[in-house]
């Protein structure tokens, strides 16, 4: 059975610009040109297509956006565009002289879609391919981002960070506010355009010198321990154009150094993390070769990658940049509950790698980072108010890809792998990071759209030379129910989260989860760190002619740290995990993971039926529906009623689950192509030859 959808509900500021009939979007999984014909649109917002789509059964969940449908394509979230002309491939992009038969959209969020224009008249041809490429393949001016037509006012239960009340309260929880303080000295945006208005600072920190290199150089707070030790990040100084301008430096970093090498602060620890971890063109290039081993064209390409998966994952070096961001935070979580040391980061803007490994300590170290509310307030603090570029991170405008680089989505590969080693730590589930990374690209929020807080704040829509314009509102990523109903928003909360007891603490071991060795490498010997890094000539530069003799003492080599953690990362491993506590991941080997419910979603021939985490859900749901039952006959018992509360809690899960995958919620149980005995595009090059010698093919991919 199959419903036609015909027509688009547009969202308010919302533009029909191009459109196009009898368009034969191609079923993704069989490579058979087989299909549906439907309207093909492009507004301000979105591509969308408009066909027949299959009904759903009456037990059958669907996992509905509001915003964004199955069909539906956000402009930043194109990443390639293709035309095949007789039967070969091209990038579409600037002026096209002839125009494809068949078009291909790669999405960043790892979707297919082939639209066959064949059918389509010449002249609607023309308009939706030159509107399609031109809305996602040139550079777009700031203002002309949807965000600003869909601007307006919602209120958060997430601390947003955007008080100086909000920066107090989080010093209070965490025992900082005895050696911390909350400035408002850039209130009006006078010290720093990069710094956010509120920040926190060292006690010892005259506020004047934080105007002294607009914030540069400063010891920026981020988080504290619960025995006194602090984890803070540092910009470095603007480069010195003279010998007195790089003497002055020196004196003023040594004096910042001295009040944080002296009591009441601990003992300090610098660690610059170009020198230690992979440069954002390193990260950039490893995920752009990962990810194209998920943007799959048909079952044909699917299978025929099979025979060398795993030369081709270890090609990417994506989970072993994974494994050292890990294995960075597990260092530096040594360094401050086994040492007592203040750690100090520091990188060019502390707005990139600064924001994943300062994170990834605190929802290792802190059990309220782990709840909902918790993880989204510390994504405020550090990503948001801590000005990562999301902008030109993300190249939401198109103008250069030079800055481009997936630094949030390393972080979430991150958080992915501590939520799948240890669920049962978690308020939320894979689902929500899913979604949560589905949306850097839906532009009606604001959280992702910004560089600074500085662009957000100052950004006004309208006016001219003589008037302002008007300031916006914006609505926020942390709002689930704009783009998911209640049942939807169910299944991103963990039904087995083990919340912590007022006074008992939890002493159970973590359920230990068998790993699937498809979807991580066989265990090889950790590759060593490069020693090189972004920005190190300028980094080794500072540590030369800024730090001298007396400050190098504080700085301390990657492998050090490595060593002397060891022993710390051993110890913790060998006693039961307090769920509520510290939680280090396993890093050795196979124990890192693909994400596959992000990376695999679209592809039917990586569907386990009735399997994978959905299929626990299930039985835990089915569980709590049987207690909850029970409690119902109980309170009629005694003449009361249900609360209003309790009738909502719907499991969303209470489907057949023989309809479900290993997918779901993103895929139901789709038709899939069953595996050939070999691909066949390699049949002809096992003609006489021994299989069973034959090794594992191993395939650079390059610069992709």
């Amino acid at each position: 059975m199959y419903r036609m959808k015909t027509t688009v509900l547009f969202l308010y500021g919302e533009l029909l610009l191009c459109e196009a009939n009898m368009v034969l979007k191609y079923t993704q999984d069989d490579g058979s040109n087989r299909g549906t014909y439907g309207k093909l649109i492009c507004t301000n917002f979105k591509i969308s297509f408009l066909g027949e789509e299959p009904a759903l059964e009456d037990d059958e969940l669907e996992f509905y956006n509001k915003i964004i449908g199955e069909n539906d394509i956000t402009l930043q979230c194109v990443d390639q565009l293709y035309g095949v002309y007789d039967e070969r491939k091209k990038p579409l992009n600037g002026q096209l002289r002839k125009y494809p038969e068949t078009m291909i959209i790669y999405c960043k969020d790892l979707r297919v879609f082939h639209f066959c224009l064949r059918y389509t008249k010449e002249e609607e041809v023309k308009r939706i391919v030159s509107g399609i490429v031109h809305q996602t393949q040139t550079p777009k001016l700031f203002k002309r981002l949807f965000l600003f037509s869909y601007a307006t006012a919602v209120p958060s239960k997430t601390v947003m960070f955007d008080s100086i009340n909000d920066w107090r309260q989080e010093l209070e929880r965490t025992k900082g506010n005895l050696k911390f303080k909350a400035v408002s000295s850039n209130e009006n945006y006078n010290v720093s355009k990069k710094l956010p208005a509120y920040f926190v600072v060292p006690m010892s920190v005259p506020e004047e010198d934080l105007s002294e290199y607009e914030g540069r150089g400063i010891p920026i707070w981020c988080w504290s321990c619960h025995n006194g030790a602090a984890l803070l990040k540092m910009s470095t100084l603007p480069k010195a154009q003279d010998d007195n301008a790089l003497q002055t430096q020196k004196i003023f970093l040594e004096d910042m150094y001295k009040t944080l090498d002296n009591p009441p602060y601990e003992a300090m620890k610098v660690d610059v993390l170009s020198s230690s971890l992979p440069s954002l063109q390193e990260i950039q290039i490893a995920y752009t070769r990962f990810k194209q081993l998920f943007l799959i064209d048909n079952s044909t390409d699917f299978w025929d990658t099979d025979v060398k998966w795993f030369s081709l994952l270890e090609s990417t070096n994506w989970l072993e940049i994974v494994r050292r961001c890990l294995r960075k935070a597990v260092e530096i979580i040594d360094l401050l509950e086994a040492e007592n040391t203040n750690v100090l980061l520091i990188e060019e803007n502390a707005s990139d790698l600064c924001c994943v490994i300062s994170c990834l300590v605190q929802v290792m170290m802190d059990a309220h980072c782990r709840t909902k509310l918790g993880f989204q307030s510390l994504i405020q603090k550090e990503w948001i108010m801590g000005g990562h570029a999301f902008l030109d991170r993300c190249n939401h405008l198109w103008q250069t890809d030079r800055e481009e680089a997936p630094l949030f989505l390393l972080f979430l590969d991150c958080v992915w792998q501590l939520v799948q080693q240890y669920s049962l730590a978690f308020e939320f589930t894979e689902t929500y990071l899913t979604v949560l990374s589905d949306s850097l690209y839906i532009p009606i929020f604001s959280t992702f759209f910004f560089n600074s807080p500085h662009q957000r704040d100052t950004t006004r829509y309208g006016g001219s030379l003589n008037t302002e314009g008007t300031k916006l509102s914006y609505l926020h990523v942390w709002d689930w129910s704009v783009q998911f109903g209640p049942e939807a928003q169910a299944l991103l909360n963990n039904p087995l989260y083990a919340e912590k007891p007022k006074q008992v603490k939890s002493q159970k071991k973590p359920t230990q989860f068998k790993h699937q060795r498809q979807l991580s490498l066989p265990l090889t010997q950790t590759k060593p760190s490069p020693k090189r890094g972004f920005f190190k000539e300028e980094t080794d530069q500072l540590i030369k002619n800024l730090l001298g003799k007396r400050i190098s003492r504080l700085i301390t080599s990657a492998d050090e740290l490595q060593n002397t953690s060891r022993e710390f990362y051993e110890s913790w491993h060998s006693k039961p995990a307090d769920l509520h506590g510290i939680l280090l991941p396993r890093l050795e080997g196979p124990e890192i993971k693909v994400w596959a419910q992000r990376y695999l979603r679209w592809i039917p021939e990586a569907q386990l039926p009735s399997g994978g985490t959905v299929a626990t859900a299930t039985k835990v749901w089915e569980v709590m529906e049987d207690v909850q039952g029970l409690q119902k006959q109980m309170d009629e018992k005694r003449n009361q009623s249900l609360s209003e509360e309790g009738a909502a809690a719907e499991a969303p899960f209470q489907r057949n689950p023989a309809r479900l995958s290993a997918l779901f919620p993103f895929a139901g149980l789709q038709r899939h192509s069953l595996k050939p005995v070999l691909p066949t595009s390699t049949w002809k090059d096992l003609e006489g030859e021994d299989l069973a010698r034959r090794d594992d093919e191993y395939v650079d991919l390059g610069d992709v």
